[in-house]
């Protein structure tokens, strides 16, 4: 049985990288960049966070319904608000 050569390999497909070093006073630096796409998402992931931090319930707006709906004259008056909207609407 034979094994012939499937695809040849080329030494030319590889491109050998040289690396290069800023050197400053006999100190090597390094330098990062950001791209502004990587900026964004970060930006994006942070504000992401900060609202699934936020309470789903205003407890402060449901303390203030609560106390409105204990009050009689409010729920009289909405009813009668309604009524009279449904009597508007088949012009009763």
């Amino acid at each position: 049985m034979d094994i012939n050569k499937i695809n040849s390999i080329n030494n030319n497909d590889y491109v050998k990288i040289n690396k290069k070093e800023n050197i400053n006073n006999g100190n090597i630096t390094d330098k990062v960049e950001i791209s502004n796409a990587a900026l964004e998402k970060s930006e994006l992931d942070r504000i992401i966070e900060i609202v699934k931090s936020v309470p789903d319930v205003r407890a402060d707006r449901v303390a203030e319904i609560k106390k409105k709906l204990e009050d009689p004259n409010y729920i009289n008056d909405r009813v009668s608000a309604t009524a009279e909207k449904i009597m508007e609407s088949f012009n009763i």
